[in-house]
């Protein structure tokens, strides 16, 4: 048990600093943004997972599995005494898990009631204050000078563009932002972001949080400007880009209160314009979603073995 809460830690360890570290700093991402996202969910995932198994296991050692450890420990709760093989470390490592575990789940309901409340407070401002854009559904255009597009998300979704921005923009520079926006309502990215926004807000003192929010908002802008690319063109979609700039396109899900595009993200999708979207090896993607695969696997079997299903 105090091997397997060991391995744990060193791995949560891993995917706390080394790995998403290299992570953020690789170039691949760029050519394969949808692999990349699964890469980082799974880390975010298996870093959790790590984090509190590593406390859980360790404090449940004495009893020699987690069952074990249940057994000993849930009886003697309220009614007393705890048995002596529990130490206070142990005692103080199941504590932590357990509050850790509670503080992530409330911290992610939070967040997704925040996020609703906004969602509609978004929804009833857009019915009152915009108008349909002609042969676009779902699109809403607001009476404002400032070139601005953003969508809003949920089981009625809206696409909502300024008149700044229909005025600033031609048809094709249109087109492409429309076909951005959409792709974010279609792929569903304001799921992803919440999560690592909750994540963030969570555990703000981790470094790590941070990073990871701000590469999964970078991925999810590059799969929107793909969608676009292919309705559009590169030339009509860097020709927007550069005229709505950073604070045009506030991204997916900016009234989570998370991490928004900033100039540093708009050089780096400018720099994927006017090369050819290459689809990822077939080599590099099994590559990556093996990866994946292991990181959320190894957590999992480790709480599962000491839980002694295998045993």
């Amino acid at each position: 048990m105090v091997a397997v809460a060991v391995l744990l830690g060193g791995f949560a360890l891993l995917l706390a600093w080394p790995i998403p570290v290299v992570l953020s700093r690789a170039s691949w991402p760029a050519r394969s943004p949808a692999i990349a996202l699964a890469l980082w969910q799974a880390i975010a995932l298996g870093g959790g997972l790590s984090m509190i198994g590593c406390l859980l296991v360790f404090g449940a050692s004495p009893a020699g599995s987690l069952l074990g450890a249940a057994e000993a420990l849930l009886p003697h709760l309220f009614s007393g005494p705890i048995p002596r093989e529990f130490g206070v470390i142990h005692l103080a490592a199941l504590t932590l898990a357990a509050g850790l575990a509670v503080h992530l789940a409330l911290n992610l309901a939070l967040t997704v009631v925040r996020a609703e409340r906004e969602r509609r407070r978004q929804h009833q401002l857009i019915d009152l204050l915009s108008d349909p854009m002609p042969g676009q559904p779902k699109t809403r255009v607001l009476a404002h000078p400032v070139p601005l597009a953003y969508c809003v998300p949920g089981l009625r979704t809206a696409t909502v563009l300024t008149d700044g921005l229909i005025d600033a923009l031609d048809d094709a520079e249109l087109r492409a932002v429309i076909a951005h926006e959409r792709a974010h309502l279609d792929q569903l990215h304001h799921l992803v972001l919440l999560a690592f926004r909750a994540w963030h807000s969570a555990l703000p003192w981790f470094p790590i949080a941070n990073r990871a929010e701000r590469s999964v908002v970078v991925l999810t802008e590059m799969l929107a400007d793909d969608r676009a690319r292919r309705e559009a063109s590169d030339d009509a979609l860097r020709r927007a880009m550069l005229q709505v700039g950073s604070g045009g396109e506030p991204g997916a899900y900016a009234d989570s209160g998370g991490v928004v595009p900033d100039v540093m993200m708009l050089e780096a999708r400018l720099d994927r314009l006017g090369e050819p979207q290459q689809r990822p090896s077939p080599l590099t993607g099994t590559a990556v979603v093996w990866t994946a695969a292991v990181i959320v696997a190894v957590p999992i079997g480790a709480l599962l073995a000491t839980l002694g299903v295998f045993g």
